[in-house]
């Protein structure tokens, strides 16, 4: 709750806004100062029987260093967060706090999946179809190697299908040109990774050009590329707000539309929000773990690399 430029306001008022449109029976854990906590909820009329406030007093500022930070305050939202996620007191974990914490906690205290070789982090972005698609690795693995490739193509494959409602999501190679054997050394040997890999619909290679078109659902990147492209996707809601530029597909590249960042690939759901997050993205961060937790997303992840070790 103590994560984020806006909090803990926006983030009691992403919990007022998902409890009056969710009648559903969740439990939520608010992490972070009660003094403060107690008074806001109170403010905003929040008085549900599914919220629990943890008491912990000390913040992870946005720019401390991650490892160090989560090392000395042990009482901090975050470490007590990951400690109750860790300990299976709560099923999923959210915070729009230092990213750089959130990642080590995910790594850390949660640990990586049997047989995933590195997490990723993904990122919606919206076609001009109306529908969505899947981009990973947007900026937690800045180098990779081809087995990395392959296995965020499972995992945003798996994320597609069982959270987008994808039936069999198409996969794509984000490269410098469509016909095999086109782009880097690493785009060349990922390409037959893909091909042969049995649980992907893999469609070939797609162009920077084809991202916001219905070529495929799942775009896979090493995390340099796709933190490159997020950022510029991210822009271009900023540039179409200050120009008053009003359309309903460039409305949706908005990050609040969909919540936070989901780290794929760690044994239990992590998302991880903007730090500018304001109500309607707390709200939408809540809904995405929610749905991770119902759809046994973990469950089929770990079904998936049993046995798989570079699938």
């Amino acid at each position: 709750m103590m994560g984020g430029d806006f909090a803990p306001l926006e983030a009691v008022k992403g919990l007022r806004l998902y409890l009056s449109e969710k009648a559903d029976a969740v439990s939520l854990f608010l992490f972070g100062d009660k003094g403060q906590l107690t008074s806001l909820l109170a403010e905003h009329g929040i008085h549900s029987k599914q919220i629990q406030i943890i008491h912990a007093p000390e913040v992870i500022g946005m720019h401390e260093h991650p490892t160090k930070a989560l090392k000395e305050k042990q009482q901090s939202s975050i470490a007590v967060g990951f400690y109750w996620l860790a300990t299976g007191k709560i099923d999923a974990f959210i915070s729009a706090g230092n990213t750089g914490a959130m990642l080590v906690g995910a790594m850390f205290s949660i640990k990586v999946i049997d047989g995933i070789l590195r997490p990723a982090i993904a990122s919606i972005i919206p076609k001009e179809n109306g529908k969505t698609g899947v981009l990973l690795d947007v900026g937690l693995n800045a180098d990779c190697k081809p087995e990395n490739l392959s296995q965020f193509a499972v995992l945003g494959s798996l994320y597609a299908q069982y959270i987008l409602g994808i039936e069999k999501p198409r996969i794509g190679l984000l490269n410098v040109g469509e016909e095999e054997g086109k782009g880097n050394l690493l785009a060349q040997a990922s390409y037959p990774l893909l091909k042969q890999n049995s649980q992907l619909n893999f469609s070939g290679n797609i162009e920077g050009r084809d991202i916001l078109l219905d070529r495929v659902d799942v775009m896979v990147c090493e995390g340099f590329t796709g933190n490159v492209v997020l950022k510029m996707a991210e822009s271009i809601y900023d540039i179409t707000k200050a120009k008053e530029i009003e359309h309903e597909f460039l409305d949706r590249f908005n990050f609040e539309y969909y919540g936070g960042t989901p780290v794929l690939g760690v044994a239990k759901p992590v998302i991880i929000g903007h730090g500018i997050s304001q109500e309607k993205a707390f709200k939408n961060m809540i809904a995405v773990a929610v749905k991770m937790i119902e759809t046994g997303l973990l469950t089929k992840i770990k079904a998936s690399f049993t046995g798989h070790p570079n699938a």
